[in-house]
């Protein structure tokens, strides 16, 4: 049975093109491998601002998540709480995926968005215009701080590569 994400979805007609590039953008996540990696990657490769909440310990799948990474500690060791501190400190969540179900943090993460009454969107690789979805929905909801979440490198290899194409392409107005 597939579970539906209670994220938003926009419609391949909500486009909404700015002049320049989205330039008060900040990008939190919680630094694990996969989507959460790539994207602080592709805030600090562009100039950027990053930061966001890591698990105690600087907890990541591939060992402590680097100090080059702007990210806070929680309190505890546990992933789901450093989830819901990026949620609840951002105003607004992407999940990204190469899978069209949400899994594990992924669906966690959306949960805390309906937690937190944060607006959620959800892009997946049969997402049809994801950058441009994507750059609708920093501009609709006016979002200044966006959290990045997905599935984790051992989960999804590609999904890294693809978060970083996608927030090039909506950062410059560029569609897939």
């Amino acid at each position: 049975m597939r579970t539906e994400p209670k994220c938003q979805t926009l419609s391949s007609r909500a486009v909404i093109w700015l002049d320049a590039p989205v330039t008060k953008l900040k990008i939190v996540s919680g630094g694990q491998t996969g989507a959460d990696r790539a994207a602080l990657d592709w805030a600090m490769a562009h100039g950027v601002p990053h930061g966001g909440w890591c698990p105690q310990g600087r907890l990541a799948e591939d060992g402590p998540i680097d100090r080059k990474y702007h990210l806070k500690e929680t309190p505890s060791s546990d992933y789901a709480e450093r989830t819901e501190w990026n949620v609840r400190d951002s105003d607004g969540t992407v999940i990204f995926s190469i899978a069209e179900e949400l899994t594990g943090g992924s669906l966690a993460t959306a949960h805390f968005t309906r937690v937190h009454g944060k607006p959620c969107l959800y892009l997946s690789r049969k997402t049809k215009n994801p950058a441009a979805k994507l750059r609708a929905f920093i501009v609709q909801h006016r979002i200044n701080v966006l959290n990045v979440a997905g599935p984790r490198a051992s989960s999804e290899p590609e999904v890294g590569d693809w978060v970083k194409q996608m927030l090039s392409q909506a950062a410059s107005g560029r569609n897939q």
